[in-house]
């Protein structure tokens, strides 16, 4: 979408004074800034495994394609259960070698490496991620990118301290670990997975996801010149049947995964009665709760961030709008102004704010969910912006006059759509915001702190924002309750879950 902007002109000149005046006329267009880093991408990426890219052992690849322009960028190797046995292999071979044996303080500069290279490598990785992902590019470079290193950094810091995770008891690393991301944050959920796993002591086998798959593959390459002993990280790629290998493989002494809660189920269901120890993150339906003492201004700017950062495919994005009826009416009507000027089209353009839908396929759910919340009777709102002709684009969404009955209340979009409910007193809010059957994170927007802390206990969510929303830190432990998952990721508490107390 082209946004203009009013130019400055002088009203007509009188006795009394010379003063000039904003007068809106023709408006101008935003010049294009693209982002001109080279990626350095190949044609082809085969599997990680052992140290090196090895061709996959059925000869078979897929093809990764750019959602902003529906061209593809790379073949990738398609890993099958062949491919899989051998990965972890590497892994068993990598950890009863030299890394189990390692000394924390020399697994750190390893993991110290690894983090100094994303940095000095950030523009390329940041014009990868939004070429495979669709994401805006100052969101791949101002956000996934510094912050995936951050993990790493945090993470080398705990692997010669690791006595001091649990004082008095003594924690050992589990083994190979088996691990599967998701596309809507490839680089920063791998660096999530991987770090705390690589500072315990761990050894590795990860699945991307199967349309993101490009990052990992480049920090493959970067693990090499890390130095990284052999067989420690292994990246195989494909689709749901190489992640269904990786989470069901017997030499995995724990399984990680991020992604939906149908998925989440499967995987339980798979691995019961066995002794493998697991987190999952999994899906959201956030509540994004405004109070008539917020300031409203902020907190527009808040609900914004919830849902449309990264087009809304974040699983703690705060889809539910819950406002307090004495200001409904102003807040939406300032919130519709501000999507009006929200910029969609190129990701590559930094000054775009809303990038491509990940994949026809995700499109296509959107559009199936929007198109049923108009069917059940709630209003739509969309900006009149023009969309490219070409890629995977979905206007920034408001529904209002939405009740808890209608499926957009309900199920997770993963886009950008946004569902605006309204309440009169601090205990419906907190009814409303906990009538889902997921609880991974909310927000919470108020001048008083003491409301701040009530609703911090009573919302049953894995995290709670005040006043702002979708901040992270490595070293703030990172999960859900009920559907969306257990276990944490992030902290001292994430840092345990990949360890065995003995």
């Amino acid at each position: 979408m082209h946004t203009r902007r009013a130019p400055l002109r002088a009203k007509k000149k009188s006795a009394a004074a010379h003063v000039p005046e904003l007068i809106f006329g023709d408006l101008w267009e935003f010049d294009p800034a693209p982002e001109t880093a080279d990626p350095r991408l190949r044609d082809q990426y085969d599997l990680f495994i052992g140290g090196t890219f090895v061709p996959p052992r059925s000869g078979r690849y897929f093809e990764t394609v750019n959602p902003a322009t529906e061209k593809v960028i790379a073949s990738v190797a398609l890993a099958g259960p062949d491919d899989v046995d051998a990965a972890f292999a590497a892994a068993q071979k990598a950890f009863e070698g030299p890394w189990r044996k390692m000394p924390g303080k020399e697994r750190g500069k390893y993991i110290y490496r690894i983090a100094r290279l994303i940095q000095e490598r950030a523009r390329e990785f940041a014009v990868v991620e939004t070429m495979d992902g669709g994401k805006p590019i100052k969101e791949s470079r101002d956000f996934d990118v510094p912050m995936a290193a951050a993990h790493f950094f945090y993470h080398a810091g705990w692997a010669d301290k690791i006595e001091y995770a649990l004082p008095g008891c003594r924690v050992e690393p589990l083994g190979p670990v088996g691990q599967v991301i998701p596309w809507n944050f490839p680089l920063l959920m791998l660096a999530w997975k991987i770090a705390p796993a690589l500072a315990m002591g761990n050894t590795i086998v990860l699945k991307p996801a199967e349309t993101t798959p490009l990052t990992a593959l480049k920090l493959g390459e970067l693990l090499r010149e890390a130095e990284l002993p052999h067989g420690v990280v292994n990246f195989v790629t494909g689709a749901g049947d190489t992640g269904a290998a990786v989470m069901g493989h017997p030499a995995a002494k724990k399984i990680a995964f991020t992604g939906s809660t149908e998925v989440g189920k499967i995987i339980m269901r798979q691995t019961a009665g066995t002794d493998k120890k697991m987190t999952m993150e999994l899906g959201g339906k956030a509540a994004n709760i405004v109070f008539d003492d917020a300031p409203i201004d902020q907190a527009v700017e808040g609900v914004v961030n919830g849902i449309f950062f990264n087009q809304g495919h974040v699983c703690c994005a705060g889809s539910r709008l819950l406002v307090q009826e004495s200001i409904a009416e102003l807040f939406v009507e300032k919130l519709k102004r501000r999507i009006d000027v929200l910029r969609v089209g190129n990701p590559l353009d930094k000054n775009t704010d809303v990038g491509a839908i990940n994949s026809r396929m995700q499109l296509e759910k959107i559009e199936e969910l929007v198109e049923s919340g108009v069917a059940q009777g709630a209003t739509i709102y969309q900006p009149s912006c023009r969309l490219p002709g070409r890629g995977f684009f979905y206007r920034p969404t408001i529904f209002t006059a939405v009740t808890q009955s209608h499926r957009i209340a309900c199920e997770e979009i993963f886009g950008p759509v946004l569902s605006v409910l309204t309440f009169r007193t601090l205990e419906e809010a907190v009814e409303k915001a906990n009538n889902t059957a997921f609880g991974l994170s909310a927000g919470v927007w108020t001048d008083k702190g003491s409301r701040i802390l009530k609703m911090s206990t009573l919302l049953k969510a894995g995290v709670v924002w005040a006043n702002t929303f979708n901040k992270f830190d490595p070293s703030s432990p990172f999960g859900g309750y009920k559907e969306s998952g257990f276990g944490r990721e992030g902290g001292r508490h994430g840092l345990l879950d990949y360890a065995k107390v003995v």
